[in-house]
């Protein structure tokens, strides 16, 4: 795949465009959007006692819902990485990941934020693979784009997708893998806002693998703005070459340093995993989502990563990992994005710490003072709650959980959300959150996709339309968030 004429082509259709992954702006001219349930489904979360004041919860789509431009597309299951952008008709484009679908959903929603058209532009046969998070780069925050940036994560000869936001439907089929950003079992391939390294591209990647050889933290680097194809690809390692995870602790900043993996275009995934121990990189429990932290080009450069964990048995018997989680902390240098410090933000490891609540934090959202970590329990069996969304205080270091999942065992329709039996705690999650403010005028404003696993039926199966996961019967939702700070 050409990638250079992917990012020309989306470039020239959608220069003009508004566009938002996380932070990003919006026609002036335009309406604020209406803030209400637009969903048949209800909120599938609550808003903790306690947490954060102001805060509301609205439904806005869900896998039962049919929509009035495309009666016939049911949004599928496992919603995950998303980006927003506005169109030139003051209509807004949310393109959105079904995890498990091995899909991509693009939404059309009116000027009011209503639901009114859906189509899958990447289905089974060409996503390949398990479609986690995403990012959606832009001119306007990036330097490139617009493209979507969608990271294969079934296993380690995984790879991501440069998907044009304007992809045809009709070549659903076709897969948009990019070589260069090598081969990993990839939660999100993160690029850093154009002002962080002008004249750069660099993207940061998080490998969710719980092999011997651990996950990884990887970068691509290019001193060509947007090129996906020539650069090179780095691992993370301690410059001590101290590989355990679990040696670094809270309070600690650690040198390290991305050293280049070579000729890593021609090596398979299991290759470039075993290139671990030749290079020392840190082998991680379970690398997940990647964000960085918004408001200039020195914050730019403040990379936040969340490690799932695993637990430890079997080739984390030693407990050389973490077993549920932890956030850190990657401040990257201003002039060479290879050398930076590493800090254990928060340890789900520390039982009487502050994260001692955590249940594997999987996604993170991260604004200019707070980043926001979504759970993604690994089921141990020691769960007291169903997954949380907590509020991290980049200023202050406080930690508040302001969400957790409702998985509605007590409700008259708890038969349709917990097939199979009363769910357990932690076997839902949330994933893909966003900041959509800027693009819709309506401050401290978040979408957020929730992975409601137990919401199974066959009306849902194979809706993208592919032949790989035909069988695939999950639903899921999103919902609107409004009142959390950024």
């Amino acid at each position: 795949m050409q990638s250079n004429k992917l990012l020309l082509s989306a470039t020239t259709v959608f220069s003009f465009l508004a566009l938002a992954a996380c932070q990003d702006h919006r026609d002036p001219n335009s309406p604020a959007i209406t803030l209400q349930n637009r969903s048949v489904t209800p909120v599938l979360a609550r808003v903790l006692p306690g947490s954060v004041s102001g805060v509301n919860l609205y439904s806005l789509l869900s896998s039962d819902d049919q929509l009035e431009q495309s009666p016939n597309y049911v949004f599928g299951g496992s919603a995950d990485g998303a980006g927003i952008l506005q169109n030139p008709d003051g209509n807004y484009s949310v393109l959105v990941n079904n995890e498990d679908n091995f899909a991509v959903s693009r939404l059309t929603l009116d000027k009011s934020f209503k639901p009114i058209k859906g189509e899958y532009i990447l289905n089974s046969d060409g996503g390949t693979w398990r479609l986690c998070s995403a990012t959606l780069a832009t001119p306007v925050e990036h330097g490139f784009g617009p493209v979507f940036l969608t990271c294969g994560e079934s296993g380690q000869e995984s790879r991501t997708h440069a998907l044009q936001v304007d992809a045809d439907p009709q070549q659903a089929a076709i897969s948009r893998e990019v070589a260069a950003l090598g081969r990993w079992s990839a939660e999100n391939a993160l690029p850093l806002p154009k002002t962080a390294y002008p004249g750069k591209t660099v993207i940061v990647i998080g490998d969710d693998d719980s092999d011997v050889n651990g996950g990884q933290v990887a970068m691509y680097l290019t001193n060509s703005v947007g090129d996906l194809e020539n650069g090179s690809l780095y691992m993370l390692k301690r410059t001590d070459g101290n590989q355990r995870e679990m040696d670094m602790k809270a309070g600690t900043k650690y040198d390290v340093e991305f050293v280049k993996i070579e000729n890593h275009k021609s090596l398979t995934g299991a290759q470039i995993n075993a290139k671990v121990n030749d290079l020392k990189g840190i082998k991680f429990g379970r690398v997940e989502d990647v964000d960085y932290r918004k408001g200039g080009a020195a914050n730019g450069r403040e990379v936040f990563f969340a490690v799932t964990g695993q637990n430890n048995t079997g080739v984390n018997a030693d407990y050389s990992r973490s077993k549920y989680g932890r956030i850190y902390k990657l401040t990257l240098d201003a002039n060479d994005p290879t050398k930076a410090k590493l800090e254990v933000a928060l340890d789900g490891d520390d039982r009487n710490g502050m994260a001692k609540t955590f249940q594997d934090p999987d996604n993170i959202c991260v604004t200019t003072n707070y980043a926001y970590i979504m759970e993604d329990p690994n089921e141990y069996g020691d769960e007291k709650h169903d997954a949380y969304v907590y509020q991290y205080d980049l200023n202050t270091g406080k930690l508040t959980p302001v969400l957790e999942l409702d998985h509605r065992r007590m409700e008259a329709d708890a038969a349709k959300y917990n097939v199979g039996g009363t769910s357990k705690l932690g076997s839902w999650e949330s994933s893909g959150m966003i900041d959509v403010s800027d693009v819709t005028g309506r401050p401290n404003t978040f979408m957020l996709g929730i992975q409601a696993h137990t919401w199974r039926g066959d009306k849902y199966k194979g809706v993208d339309g592919g032949s790989v996961r035909k069988n695939e019967n999950q639903a899921s939702q999103l919902i609107l968030i409004e009142g959390l700070p950024r």
